[in-house]
């Protein structure tokens, strides 16, 4: 059973990034998990890069952030529409984009993705030294383009 569990509908749009990773990591910070400084700022660089990522590939429509708290496991998971998966690779020095991938490789302990039926699961997990004890799941309203 999931000690914390948080769920965000985000549009498709690049805009509204910054806003669902502020929820997001305010959504974290309110479990009140013990979760440390730095599990948390790497959460939130994965969140970025996956929904980043999401927002430029996807297309249209609304992508669905998860993130879940199972002792010792944070997941992330982004859903998009898409079923084009991604394909890491090494960008050019002079590229602007094409990191978000080995970013979240570096970050986080594990990750990957899924087709569904609908797209895609891009997810990601960070490894905790010490389990979450409380359970206390929250889902936040949806964001507004």
């Amino acid at each position: 059973m999931a000690a914390h569990r948080l769920v965000l509908s985000v549009p498709a749009a690049t805009s509204a990034v910054t806003a669902a990773r502020h929820q997001a990591v305010d959504g974290i910070r309110g479990w009140d998990a013990g979760l440390d400084h730095d599990v948390v700022h790497t959460a939130a660089l994965v969140i970025s890069e996956l929904l980043t990522n999401a927002v430029r590939h996807a297309g249209a429509g609304r992508i669905l952030l998860s993130v879940r708290l199972t002792g010792i496991v944070l997941r992330i998971e982004v859903c998009d529409s898409s079923s084009s998966l991604p394909r890491p690779g090494l960008p050019d020095d002079d590229s602007e984009s094409g990191r978000g991938l080995l970013l979240v490789s570096a970050l986080a302990d594990r990750h990957g993705v899924r087709p569904t039926a609908a797209g895609k699961r891009c997810w990601a997990e960070i490894f905790l030294s010490t389990p979450s004890t409380t359970e206390s799941p929250v889902s936040l309203p949806l964001l507004k383009n």
